[in-house]
């Protein structure tokens, strides 16, 4: 179709090969094939030039549309390829909308107007499966992440945990408030099955600091556990940065302490058998405004820190599972109320 068209604006077989930068006998031959297929002559041969038949002139006009579209698809293939067009799923855990959505999203819309985002929530646990199925794409996730998984995870936010209390606390008061301060409040964890890194992380946590906390209730979200801790069902241990979506009256301070179980981060979830090239071009974006790990290297020194924190995660997850029965008390009655 694109040898018709160039005939019917050259009207001279030399000329439109070489506009379409081929010999003229194969451009000549392709023309009597099209033809023969049409079972009719599109064009006249005639000793001063050609000139298009009716039923060439009735053709012209689809021959142009199928080569304009068959460019279409050309650029959107090609598009895909480079990442700049097509869909992308992204999955994130709801702390990802605090701060990295806000600053990330509006620069990659930006900047690839023509990829689609298909964003969903769900927790870690959840959406490491869904990565390592090729169910989306990409996701934000919290990290450190103890369990197995064949994801590749790159740290990109980092944060520290902060003890979250409820309003009138007088641990708010203190000057200097340590892990350990903690050891008798109620504390408001996370899911021990739906979240359970986090869960496992802040139960490690603790029992370094020599207690393990006592467990008046479970939430999956960290804005749930804000409520409740809002709500005055009891204390928690939450990244710094969710102080930004906290419940009027509740107070926030960081602890003394230096371990490095209370870092933790946000991390991209991918999969090098499943990434497209646009989660690549958001992982560009991620790594461009500061904060995702460039070389492997770098990536490596998480993983080391992660697995240090981590050192006695069996023990920590035996407790976990201990303490996710609520206490029967009036802190638990309370829990109950508010959930």
């Amino acid at each position: 179709m694109k040898q018709l068209a160039a005939l019917a604006e050259t009207l001279n077989f030399r000329r439109a090969a070489e506009r379409l930068h081929m010999a003229q006998p194969p451009l000549s031959v392709s023309i009597r094939r099209l033809e023969e297929e049409l079972g009719t002559d599109l064009v006249a041969r005639e000793r001063s030039g050609v000139r298009l038949t009716a039923a060439g002139e009735a053709v012209l006009a689809h021959a142009r549309q199928v080569v304009f579209h068959c460019e279409q698809v050309r650029r959107a293939a090609a598009s895909a390829i480079g990442g700049t067009s097509g869909r992308l799923r992204i999955a994130f855990v709801g702390s990802a909308a605090y701060s990295l959505f806000p600053r990330v999203l509006p620069v990659f819309r930006q900047r690839f107007p023509n990829v689609e985002l298909e964003l969903r929530e769900g927790t870690t646990t959840q959406m490491l499966r869904q990565v390592e199925r090729g169910d989306v794409d990409l996701a934000l996730v919290r990290y450190p992440v103890i369990e197995a998984t064949t994801a590749q995870l790159r740290p990109v936010e980092h944060d520290l945990l902060v003890a979250a209390l409820p309003p009138g606390s007088a641990l708010a008061l203190k000057r200097r408030l340590r892990l350990g301060d903690l050891a008798g409040e109620p504390f408001v964890a996370y899911s021990a099955t739906a979240a359970m890194n986090l869960r496992t992380q802040v139960v490690t946590a603790c029992q370094a600091a020599g207690f393990t906390p006592r467990i008046v209730q479970e939430a999956v979200q960290v804005q749930t556990v804000l409520s409740l801790v809002g709500s005055g069902v009891g204390v928690a241990l939450v990244p710094s940065l969710s102080r930004m979506q906290a419940p009027a009256g509740m107070e926030f301070r960081k602890l003394a302490d230096t371990d490095k179980r209370l870092q933790t981060a946000l991390a991209v979830a991918t999969h090098p058998q499943y990434e497209p090239a646009a989660a690549l071009r958001f992982r560009e974006v991620l790594a461009h405004m500061g904060g995702a790990p460039t070389s492997r290297s770098e990536t490596e020194r998480e993983r080391e820190d992660a697995a240090q924190a981590f050192a006695h995660v069996g023990r920590a997850a035996k407790a976990s599972n201990t303490a996710a029965t609520p206490a029967r008390s009036g802190a638990r009655a309370k829990a109950s109320i508010n959930s």
